[in-house]
């Protein structure tokens, strides 16, 4: 069934094996001088895709704009409100990492409105989606941290709940560090399964419990880390039996890294990318990617990493008869 956009009244799903990627200006934030975020990272990758959107059978898309409605349902009025007005404290901005701005507001709206969108069109549309930011995991109801304002994978997972697009929501966190924001806001809602593969000794100093956490040591290289993925999402799975996912494709595992004290190499990242999509493969099972963290020394690493998990997710979407042909309509806006 075709989707059309609320403002351009353009049909989205052309093609059944055309993968939306949401992407925006708005995702690089200006910052001050000498700031440790690779902003960088969101152009340089959508510069790329683009370049080979056509051969990959992707469509670029205005990110749209996370309303109120969408964002209370995960955090706090006076949370809300203190990031749409700049009225967070010194201390506050200080813990997110980011100063406030109205692009700094703008962007956090941006990034969560397109983890709603990709999770909606991939469940409507050909089973996969990409935000070419977010995975925004140590933001909490009443506060962010760790360069998280809004919580977009809770954000994304309450809003096709209340569509009523899906009921239980599989979110694969393979970010380094442990979605401590992500994990909380879940505790008490178990239609939203939380299952993080994160270097055990690293940020957040403290770890709430999510639904399977595994820790990793210091050093860890590819084929250890690939064969606990490969049984700790099997056993997520059987545990939340998920109607969609939302997976968090870190390139921050990576063995040039500087936060991150694992040692995956490229080809290690590949793998894991390719087990989580050969799992959704193997179950019908839409999926919501987001690219999460990456803070290598070259930012073209990070890029490189990002860009081959949208590589192979086109190539999830492209193979036959894989996702059910048959899926309900959907009526949203792709820009704002």
């Amino acid at each position: 069934v075709a989707s059309f956009c609320l403002l351009c009244g353009q049909n989205i799903f052309p093609g059944q094996s055309t993968v939306i990627v949401y992407t925006s200006d708005h995702f690089e934030l200006p910052l001050p001088a000498g700031h440790r975020f690779p902003m960088a990272k969101y152009r340089l990758l959508r510069e790329r895709i683009s370049a080979s959107a056509a051969q990959l059978g992707l469509q670029l898309h205005e990110a749209p704009w996370a309303e109120d409605a969408a964002v209370l349902r995960v955090h706090t009025a006076d949370y809300v409100a203190k990031v749409r007005d700049g009225t967070l404290s010194d201390a506050e901005q200080r813990r997110i990492g980011f100063p406030w701005s109205p692009a700094m507001a703008q962007r956090t709206r941006r990034v969560s409105g397109a983890t709603m969108a990709a999770l909606q069109s991939a469940i409507t549309g050909c089973g996969v989606s990409v935000n070419l930011a977010g995975g925004t995991h140590h933001a909490f109801a009443d506060h962010g941290a760790g360069y998280c304002i809004f919580n977009d994978t809770v954000i994304a997972a309450r809003h096709v709940q209340a569509l009523g697009l899906a009921r239980r929501i599989l979110v694969v966190d393979l970010d380094v560090h442990h979605g401590n924001g992500t994990a909380m806001l879940c505790q008490n809602d178990a239609s939203i399964f939380t299952f993080s593969m994160h270097c055990g000794r690293n940020y957040p100093a403290v770890k709430p419990l999510g639904d399977l956490d595994v820790e990793l040591a210091h050093g860890i290289q590819d084929a250890e880390y690939l064969e606990l993925l490969q049984r700790n999402l099997n056993y997520a799975h059987a545990r939340s039996r998920p109607n969609a996912m939302v997976y968090l494709a870190g390139a921050d595992p990576y063995e040039g890294d500087q936060l991150g004290h694992l040692k995956l190499s490229k080809t290690g990242l590949a793998r894991r990318d390719q087990i989580v999509f050969d799992h959704c493969r193997q179950h019908s099972l839409p999926v919501a990617i987001t690219m999460a963290g990456g803070y290598a020394k070259d930012v073209n690493d990070i890029v490189d990493i990002h860009q081959t998990t949208i590589i192979q997710a086109a190539q999830l979407a492209h193979t036959p008869g894989w996702y059910p042909p048959s899926k309900p309509a959907s009526v949203f806006a792709c820009s704002q």
